[in-house]
């Protein structure tokens, strides 16, 4: 049940290579934490140069001009390992799928409990069920 938001510059990223990015979330989703195909909700803000700012180099990792901030919002219960593991796997998804550098990867998992999420016709379907 991840919600994912991404922010980049809209300069950098065009449609195709943004429904990519999309594509090898899911994919990263499903094979790190066995998200369901179906569990797919993502919305994608291009910015302007001037609203989009960032350390270039923050903890020493050299940031450039194709970063993808991605928050992802998604219930407890992952370990940090399972977290590590996932960041990896993003990482090279999206520098071999789709050409971004690793270093422009910049990822947030916000976990928020089962009660936090309706999908619609105002339930809470995941403690409703």
């Amino acid at each position: 049940m991840p919600f994912i938001r991404v922010g980049y510059l809209e300069e950098h990223y065009n449609e195709g290579q943004l429904e990519a990015v999309g594509s090898v979330l899911m994919r990263a989703l499903q094979e790190e934490f066995d998200v369901p195909d179906e569990d797919y909700f993502q919305v994608y803000h291009g910015h302007k140069r001037g609203e989009f700012q960032y350390s270039r180099n923050y903890l020493h990792v050299a940031r450039g001009d194709g970063l993808l901030i991605i928050q992802i919002t998604l219930a407890p219960g992952r370990s940090t390992e399972k977290k590590r593991g996932f960041y990896k796997k993003l990482a090279a998804l999206l520098h071999a799928s789709c050409g971004v550098r690793e270093e422009d990867v910049f990822v947030v998992l916000v976990e928020s409990g089962l009660e936090n999420w309706s999908f619609g016709c105002g339930l809470a379907q995941m403690i409703e069920r």
